[in-house]
């Protein structure tokens, strides 16, 4: 099989636990792009925080961000399709979520914001600090969300953090009961609320139907339940070695975790040594 597209989630598989990104998938991936595979990034990241290994990559195609919400182009930095929440929706969402002792942010326009800090915050700001301030993530503290959410031209999904597994699982069987929301974990204690219909999946499935991509022309990496979606639609889909059972079982291939050279031995074998 002749891959085209090679679609990577960053947190838990391209990134590193030092949020790096390793030198060996830098030179795979600049390979097989030179073979005319095209790469893309598919997190659940905001876009001002998947901004910077954008550019580091050297990428091309837009990133699909806040997990499958939407599409967003770093060259002409503008959202192209997206499915953000309406005001009501976001309105209703912020009413349960208050209910549960969970830490809230609010991704919206070109920020990621909070009431109150947390300290999950401290390391993205300490990243950042690190970071040219044309590449730095937008973490902005607001007074209230009520009022964000009246004045925010897209609302693209809330971040609930806890510690306490109870609490977090507790608050996401809330929103489940609201037929208008995607709730998924992105780490074990993380998780992103959408609207409904959103995904990695769904969003990489339109984008590569519009780019007369087959689905089993792509290579997908990822380690978390968000990603699980989208390792099944790809033609090769590939779990972290740090992922858990869930989603591997929803993989072609398990490689190392993302400590490792797992990526690039995957691209070594599938692609660039491909007969």
């Amino acid at each position: 099989m002749k891959y085209r597209l090679v679609a990577l989630d960053l947190d838990g598989t391209l990134l590193d636990s030092s949020l790096q990104i390793r030198h060996r998938t830098i030179d795979a991936l600049q390979r097989v792009r030179e073979q005319g595979v095209q790469v893309m990034i598919v997190t659940g990241r905001h876009h001002t925080a998947a901004r910077a290994y954008w550019h580091q990559l050297g990428l091309e195609l837009p990133a699909i961000c806040c997990n499958g919400t939407y599409v967003y182009d770093f060259r002409q930095r503008r959202p192209l399709a997206g499915n953000p929440l309406t005001q009501k929706e976001a309105q209703e969402l912020l009413a349960i979520v208050r209910e549960h002792p969970v830490h809230v942010g609010v991704y919206v326009d070109e920020a990621m914001t909070y009431e109150t800090d947390a300290p999950h915050l401290a390391g993205m700001r300490r990243w950042g600090a690190t970071l040219p301030e044309s590449v730095r993530p937008r973490v902005e503290p607001v007074a209230s969300f009520d009022r964000l959410i009246d004045e925010a031209a897209a609302i693209w999904k809330f971040l609930l953090a806890s510690d306490d597994p109870a609490a977090l699982t507790a608050c996401e069987q809330a929103i489940g009961g609201h037929p208008g929301f995607t709730c998924v974990r992105s780490s074990r204690a993380r998780a992103d609320v959408s609207r409904a219909g959103n995904s990695k999946g769904q969003r990489l499935a339109e984008y590569i139907a519009q780019q007369g991509i087959r689905p089993q022309e792509v290579i997908a990496f990822g380690d978390q339940d968000n990603d699980r979606e989208m390792l099944k639609l790809a033609g090769l889909g590939v779990a972290m070695g740090n992922s858990h059972a869930e989603v591997r079982e929803c993989a072609d291939w398990v490689t190392g975790t993302n400590d490792s050279d797992g990526i690039a031995e995957v691209l070594h074998r599938f692609v660039l040594t491909a007969g």
